[in-house]
Formats: structure tokens, sequence, C-alpha cells
């Protein structure tokens, strides 16, 4: 395919060899420049077309290209549109280097229009996944955030105003799902001052702020205006001027859920309010700050009323994809009445020390007993997200972790709270515990993984490698090998008891969700962002075989204890069942209807246990991938399970803070 570069081209699509367009009659350029070959139209406004094209210098990857035409009428608009125009290469030019923005590859002028040339983001932009997908829900939205606000930080800390926020302007990168900020054809210097002319409007209408359609000017907060703008979008499929009531003076978003028979927290809920403020005073002044009042929403922790000064910009926490889970009801019947010691690697001074602090903390109220059927116990102490589970080989400890950056033990016979450990300086991700239970291993938001004495909760070292989130753990059945994987796009091997790092595992494409090894301790499994499951030899370190094995991310992995079979579990919600040496499909297993978080065998590999974010517990035969039993287990997503070396008892975590523990015949 060969697109006609003419502008006013109804019908620019041409085949390979024309050479003059069938529509317009206007020569065909086969390429600009020599080696950007256009090659179909992606869509064309008041500036100008953007077409999708090769670059045939670099084995034909793929590019866009802008091209400059306006529609303006009179010398004094033109001016303006030219100038924006030259703006956005100079933008893309200093903003490029995150990794969250195109990168510019190109500027330039040919045959009387000016070019600009931009790397080719695939993926779908706000508007088209909701289109798609429907509607975002609450963690969806607060992932969202959490992923952009780092970005427009980049931008606003280079003194750089985006103006046209919009979900059109915000992608879903298809490689690893993160969002990608683009069109920075009206983006502003904050230094500069901003005249609208005519012909050349500033910003969307219905997502920019009275201010820039007013004066024409723009400050950071007016970019987080135009956030919230389309947050509310998000929420409700709905242009956000039909979200605001004129005459009341207020916006009505929040009715408009209900009529939905939808409903958000009241404390995300303010923060959109803030952001969404008529008064730029009145509104959060930086990225950072609402990055913090979302994090501090995790913690249990009201947003703040807007400031009547503008705040010095703290330190911005990492863009962690979490969300604030609904508080559970108190359950009637019996009471586990526990304090928890504190045992703790980081005092409250927050210098790290060898020994524990010994320190109790504050009284809680009494945890309420159970009243489901096959739950044994309901384990409340968190205040945040359960994110990670296990149990010790004499099943008689359970490990939980979250993201209020703690990890509790547990008695597994009692349900009491034994011991509360404290030394990640962010939210846990994962734990894992050693083959012969004397070890206990944490992964976290910090960076690091933590080793700590199961026996005394005493830290014993630190392993430091990872230059992002740690998500996954996994250690060798002889106990001598631990892997991580985290959101660096690294899995990292160490020597247990010592720490060393022995290797980092190099080819991973995405950020990494899941690691598992095989029994026999031969194999290496991985999965994450890039929808791909890639097995690695654990004695060589080289990668043996990689695949797409779902249509989103793959969150789980596990191996049978026969080392044959291999599990996967996915952000497409299927649970797909695989020939370990061969990478052979055996089975798809569909029935969740949310993320599949978290999956393991059985210990005699006969069954596969399955938990989703749409709260579930799912129970298959492996043999034929059929559902033997599905069991609503909690209030909001099931984010990790662990079994006992028996079969017999199954303990789940979840966003909606609790960790149960179930007697799994009665969940059958």
């Amino acid at each position: 395919m060969l697109c006609c570069l003419n502008p006013q081209c109804s019908t620019p699509h041409n085949t390979d060899d024309a050479t003059q367009c069938a529509n317009c009659g206007q020569p065909l350029v086969t390429s600009l420049r020599g080696h950007y070959r256009p090659v179909q139209l992606l869509g064309q406004g008041g500036f100008g077309r953007t077409y999708l094209a090769t670059d045939q210098d670099r084995l034909g990857t793929r590019c866009v290209i802008k091209q400059f035409s306006p529609r303006v009428q009179g010398t004094r608009s033109h001016q303006k549109a030219v100038r924006l125009f030259n703006q956005e290469a100079v933008r893309l030019h200093e903003l490029g280097e995150h990794p969250q923005i195109p990168n510019l590859l190109a500027y330039f002028e040919q045959d009387g229009y000016l070019y600009l040339i931009q790397q080719f983001i695939k993926g779908q932009n706000l508007s088209q996944l909701v289109r798609r997908q429907g509607s975002f829900s609450e963690p969806q939205l607060r992932e969202a955030l959490l992923d952009i606000l780092p970005v427009l930080k980049f931008v606003h800390d280079h003194q750089v105003i985006h103006r046209d926020i919009t979900p059109m302007n915000i992608l879903q990168r298809q490689i690893d799902n993160r969002l990608v900020l683009i069109d920075f054809g009206v983006a502003k210097q904050i230094s500069e001052a901003t005249d609208n002319l005519t012909g050349t409007r500033i910003g969307t209408e219905g997502y920019a702020p009275l201010e820039q359609f007013r004066s024409g000017r723009a400050y950071p907060a007016s970019d987080l205006y135009s956030l919230g703008a389309t947050c509310l979008y998000l929420l409700t499929q709905t242009r956000p001027d039909s979200l605001y009531d004129p005459l009341a003076g207020r916006w009505i978003w929040r009715e408009y859920l209900a009529r939905q028979e939808k409903s958000i927290s009241d404390r995300l809920a303010a923060v959109l309010e803030r952001m969404l403020k008529d008064l730029v005073t009145e509104r959060y002044q930086s990225a950072t700050e609402v990055i913090q009042d979302l994090t501090r929403v995790v913690v249990g922790s009201p947003a703040p009323p807007p400031p009547r000064w503008r705040a010095a910009s703290p330190a911005m926490p990492s863009g962690s994809a979490i969300a604030s889970p609904p508080t559970a009801p108190p359950l009637a019947e019996d009471t586990i009445s526990s304090v928890p010691t504190s045992i703790s690697g980081v005092p409250s001074s927050g210098v790290p020390s060898s020994s524990p602090s010994g320190s109790p903390p504050a009284s809680r109220p009494p945890t309420s007993g159970p009243t489901e059927q096959g739950c044994l116990h309901v384990l409340e102490g968190h205040s945040s997200w359960v994110t990670g589970i296990a149990l010790s080989p004499d099943q008689r400890v359970v490990v939980s972790s979250g993201l209020d950056d703690t990890i509790y033990l547990w008695d597994a016979f009692t349900g009491r709270s034994m011991a509360k450990l404290t030394g990640h300086a962010r939210g846990v991700n994962v734990v894992i515990v050693s083959p012969d239970g004397t070890t206990l291993l944490s992964g976290s938001d910090d960076y690091t993984i933590k080793e700590w004495n199961l026996s005394t909760g005493n830290l014993i070292r630190t392993l430091k490698g990872h230059s992002r989130d740690v998500n996954a753990l996994a250690i060798s059945a002889n106990g001598k090998l631990l892997a991580s994987g985290g959101e660096d796009r690294t899995i990292k091997l160490w020597q247990m008891g010592t720490g060393a790092l022995l290797k980092t595992l190099v080819g991973v494409a995405g950020m990494i969700k899941s690691v598992a090894m095989s029994p026999d301790s031969n194999i290496l499994v991985s999965g994450g962002f890039d929808n791909k499951i890639k097995l690695w030899s654990l004695k060589t370190g080289e990668q043996l075989k990689s695949w797409v094995a779902h249509h989103n991310s793959v969150n789980a992995v596990a191996v049978s204890p026969d080392s044959k079979l291999l599990a996967s579990g996915s952000k497409d919600r299927t649970v797909r069942l695989w020939e370990l040496a061969t990478g052979r499909l055996l089975h798809t297993m569909a029935g969740h209807n949310r993320d599949v978080n978290t999956l393991l065998f059985s210990p005699d590999g006969r069954m596969l246990v399955t938990g989703s974010s749409d709260a579930t517990l799912k129970f298959w035969d492996v043999r034929d991938g059929s559902l033997l039993r599905s069991r609503r287990a909690h209030l909001d997503s099931v984010n990790a399970i662990a079994l006992s070396g028996d079969g017999k008892i199954l303990v789940s975590g979840s966003s909606d803070k609790t960790v149960k523990i179930w007697q799994v015949a009665d969940l059958l």
C-alpha cells in the first residue's frame, strides 16, 4: 500500500506499484527524505494529516508521519498554526527521552509541506478502549492515574504544559499495557505567555479548563483538570461537559454513576473533585500532590482539603498500580482477639537495625470469626490490599504481605496473629518460604528483597539489585537458588544462604509479573506484560523457549509437581494449561470474568486452583480442563493463594484486606 500525500485527496490509498494517485491524479511520493514511505492514512485534523509509514532504512520499522497543512484563514492565524507545529517538534525532542512519550525521529520541509516523523506506538487510545471494553472500574481508574501521573510530572518538570489531555491523547501501549502521552501540538513552555488566536483553539472542549479558553493561559493545574475530566469519561463513557450542571455550578457525575448503578469511594471522588475545581488555586498544583493523595487513599488516609497556598512538591512516589479496596463489614460469631508483636528491620527512626524493635502496634478491634462454609478463619490486620500469601512446610505458619508495607505471621491453627514485620519502605508484593521452613523472603515496591528468619522474625539480609518494584519470587526445590522478577524487566538469580547475585537473565521485553521453577530444578518459567511465557535453563541461564501465551499480560505461572505441565493465568481472564517440554497448548479454561491473578497445582497434580479479580476461587480438573467448583471467596480481588502440602488447607489473600483459611474438602 502507498498513500497519497495530497491533503485534499479524499481516497489516498493506492497500490504499491502506483506512480500517481488513482483518485486525485497527483504524483505519488514513494518515500519522504528517501526512506519514510507513507502506507496508511491514520487521521486528520485542523493542522493536517497523520499517516502510518515504514522506515526503509530501518528494516521497515513503522513510524508516524505528521503532515502540516492547516485549514486556517488569514496570515496571523496561519503563522500561529505554523508556530504550534514547530513547537511540537521542539517539545518531542525535549521530552522523547521518557519511555511513555513518543520519540521524535525527524523534522523537515518537503514539497511545500512541513513533516514531523515520530515513533509509532502500537496500541489503542483510552477512548477506543472504553468503547470496546466498557467504562473503567475504580481499581482500573486508579491504576491508570498512577501510570500517567508520573509522565505528567516529567513533562511539567521540563517546564512544559501539554494543554490537550484527553482520552484520545493517551494510548495504552500493546506490548506492556503502559499508558503513553501523545500529541504535544499545543504544548507550551510554562514561562511563555499564551495567546489564543482564531483558528488555533488551545485544548479540547469538555476537557480543557476555563482559563485556557478565556485567556489562553495554562498552568500545571490546567493539565490536572483535563486529566480529571478524562477520568470522568473513563468512569461514565460520557463527555465531561454533560456531567456539569451550569445552573447549580457543580459536577453531577456521581449522580450519573448512581443512575448507572455504579459508585466509587468517597476518597477517590474527593481526589477527582479537587482536580476539577474551577479556580486554579483550589486545584492540585502538581502531579506529585495527586500521586501523594492517591497513595494515601490506599493506606486509608483521607484526601486533604485544597490548600490556601501552593505547597512545595514532595518527593514523588513510584507509580505502582494500586487501588483502594472496600472495607469488609464485620462478621458475627466467634472473635479472635490478639495484638501482634511488631518485629521490624526498620525502627521508628527509619534507620535499619539488625534486631527486632519489639514494640507492639496500636490496639485494634477484635478480628471477626468465620461464618462461611469451609472458612476456618478470617484474619484481619492489614490496612490495605493483601498481595502475597505463603504457608510454612509444616503448615503451622501463614504469612501474608500487603500494600501497607507490612508482613504478618499468623498461627494457621488458631488464626491468631503471631508477629508483624515492618522492614520494607513500600508495599510488599510477594512472600515465599524456603523448602526447609527456616527462611522467609519478601519482594517489595522499594526495589528490594528481604530475607527473614521465620522462627524469630529477625531480618537476615536485604538483597539489592532491581531498579524497580519486585513482583515475583521463586525458590528451587533444593532450596539453593532464588529467582526474582520485577518491573525493571529483569529476572535475577540469587544464591540462597549468602544473597549473592549469580546472574541476570537477558531477553525480557516486558515487566515480569510471575516466576516459577520446575520441581526438578531444571527450568525457570516467567510471565509478564509482553503477554509471553518464557522458559529458561536454571543451569545455564539460557532462554529455551518463548511464545505468546495470552491476549493480555501473563499474571501468574505454575509448574505441576511432576514437572510435566505448566499453567498460566492472564489479564485476558483465561487460564491455560501447557505441556512444559514443548509449549503445546492443552486446554484453555474460561470462566473468570476479571483478571486471573494467582494459581497453583494441588500437591497430587490433579487439580488447579485459581484466584481472580472477580473475587472468586475456581477449581479445575487438570485432565480435561473442566471447572469443578467456583466459590465467591472475598469481597474484592483474590490476589494470592497457598495450599498445604497435603492439599487439605487453602489460604487466600484479597484486596478486601483479609486473609482467609479454608478447608478444601468443604469448598469442592
